[in-house]
C-alpha cells in the first residue's frame, strides 16, 4: 500500500512540474522562442533566384493559388530569355496537387529540383542560367504539353535532344497527361455550383417578399 501511495504522489509531484514549471518538456527551444516571440517564419515555398519565370506553375495552378509578381530589377538567364517575374503562392488557396511543381520546367524538363513547390522548396544549389544551358533529352510530344502552360512557348526548344528511345523523361509529366481535362472538369463544376447558389438565393429572396406581402394584405 504503501508503494502504491509512494507512485501516485511521486506521478502527481512530476505532473505538477510538468503544467507549472515546463518541466521535461522536449519542444525545440529555438522554436519555441520563435512561437512567444512571433517571429515563427512560414516554409519557402518559391527559390526566387533559380525560378526561370517562365509562368507555367501560374496558369496550371487549378485554384489560382499561384501568381506571378514582377521583378524590379529583371534578370537576364540566357540570350532570348529574361526573368521578368517570380512566382508567389498563396497557401490558403493551395490545395496541395503538386500541378505547380511538376509543371515547372526545371523539374519536368531537366529533373532538378523544382523551384516552387507546396510544402518547401527546400535548398536549391544550381544557377538557372547554368542549367538553361543543358540539353533537354525528352519527347517532344511532352515538350509540347508542357510548354503550352509556359509564357513562351518556344522557351528552351533549341536546348531539345532527339530522344527515340523515350526512356528518359520526367515522372511528373505521366502524373499530369490528362491535367486540362482535369482543369477543365473543375471550372465546369465551379460554374454550375455558382450558378445553383445563385439560384437559391433568387429563390429565397423572392419567398421573403412575397411573405413581407401576404403580411400586409392580412
Amino acid at each position: 500500500m504503501k508503494d502504491v501511495l509512494k507512485i501516485m504522489l511521486n506521478g502527481a509531484y512530476t505532473n505538477f512540474k510538468r503544467i507549472l514549471f515546463a518541466s521535461d518538456r522536449v519542444t525545440d527551444m529555438e522554436l519555441r522562442n520563435a512561437i512567444l516571440t512571433g517571429t515563427v517564419e512560414p516554409d519557402k515555398k518559391v527559390e526566387e533566384k533559380a525560378c526561370i519565370g517562365c509562368g507555367g506553375c501560374a496558369n496550371v495552378c487549378p485554384t489560382g493559388a499561384v501568381t506571378m509578381k514582377p521583378l524590379q530589377n529583371p534578370v537576364k538567364l540566357k540570350d532570348g530569355w529574361i526573368k521578368t517575374e517570380v512566382p508567389e503562392l498563396d497557401p490558403l488557396k493551395c490545395v496541395v496537387c503538386y500541378w505547380c511543381h511538376d509543371f515547372c520546367p526545371i523539374y519536368s524538363f531537366y529533373e532538378e529540383s523544382g523551384t516552387i513547390h507546396p510544402g518547401n522548396v527546400g535548398e536549391f544549389h544550381k544557377e538557372s542560367a547554368e542549367i538553361l544551358s543543358e540539353p533537354i533529352k525528352i519527347s517532344q510530344e511532352k515538350i509540347s504539353f508542357i510548354a503550352q502552360y509556359l509564357s513562351d512557348k518556344s522557351l528552351l526548344s533549341e536546348n531539345i535532344v532527339p530522344d527515340t528511345s523515350d526512356i528518359k523523361t520526367g515522372m511528373a509529366l505521366d502524373k499530369v497527361s490528362k491535367i486540362k481535362d482535369i482543369q477543365d472538369n473543375i471550372n465546369e463544376k465551379y460554374d454550375k455550383d455558382a450558378k445553383r447558389s445563385q439560384e437559391l438565393h433568387k429563390d429565397s429572396s423572392d419567398s421573403g417578399a412575397n411573405d413581407d406581402s401576404n403580411e400586409g394584405g392580412e
